[in-house]
């Protein structure tokens, strides 16, 4: 009796198993799964490249070439305001086919210097100075300071210095390197303070005031002494019978 039990549940098993050829397996819910799977990818995609396609170039925004914006810096160290960087940056040279070349090169492609004055003259004469590509550190750059958030170097021509987070303290106390910026020398406020990507802090309008400071933390700074005279100072390379761009308003 087990014999003919076992043999009839083998050919049961061998009946359901011949059905099941040839037939494919479906996904439970159907065709609806996939079909969901497959709309999410393609909004996806097409809103990646909606977003390209929005999103403005960096060199769109203000300033533009032939703008001649000012905006005052100054380098604050422990308690008191470092000279002025020095020189205009517009010396020339003779080359050997007779032209003349900005002994600065990094002048030379932004026009952006100063006038020994404490004030930025920004009319950038290339697009690596306009738009949000008109930072801090462009600034600098020409006059080979090197600022980050662990150091503050000048060239030898400016004296040399360098302040090191770590190396150097004020009345023993560790400090830190801040850039704090105002968005027009009018400002009686505190600023704004950054405190990471300092070179890249942004010039964003006419009239602005930048203070570079190596401090103990949680000093507050304020605008360069000179700062409230901006306008007069920013004439200093306005073509005779124009005014200055720099208005009250920043």
């Amino acid at each position: 009796m087990a014999t003919s039990s076992s043999s009839s549940s083998a050919k049961k098993v061998a009946k359901l198993a011949q059905r099941g050829k040839g037939k494919k397996v479906r996904f439970q819910g159907g065709t609806l799964f996939p079909a969901i799977i497959a709309g999410v990818l393609v909004i996806g995609l097409v809103l990646i490249g909606y977003s390209r396609q929005s999103v403005p170039d960096p060199g769109s925004f203000p300033p533009q070439q032939g703008d001649h914006w000012h905006a005052a810096y100054g380098m604050y160290v422990c308690d008191g305001w470092l000279p002025k960087l020095s020189g205009a940056k517009e010396e020339t040279v003779t080359d050997a086919q007779g032209q003349e070349q900005f002994v600065s090169s990094e002048f030379a492609s932004t026009g952006i210097h100063s006038h020994d004055d404490g004030v930025i003259h920004w009319h950038p004469n290339s697009t690596k100075a306009i738009g949000k590509r008109a930072v801090l550190g462009v600034f600098l750059d020409v006059y080979k300071v090197e600022l980050d958030t662990e150091q503050l170097k000048l060239p030898d021509d400016q004296g040399g210095d360098e302040y090191r987070v770590g190396d150097f303290q004020c009345d023993g106390k560790d400090v830190e390197i801040k850039v704090v910026a105002w968005d027009s020398y009018t400002d009686t406020g505190k600023g704004q303070t950054f405190i990471t990507d300092l070179a890249n802090t942004r010039l964003k309008n006419d009239g602005m005031v930048f203070a570079i400071a190596v401090v103990p933390k949680g000093t507050d700074v304020s605008m360069p002494p000179w700062a409230p005279q901006l306008p007069e100072l920013g004439a200093a390379d306005v073509a005779p019978g124009s005014a200055p761009t720099t208005t009250t308003g920043g």
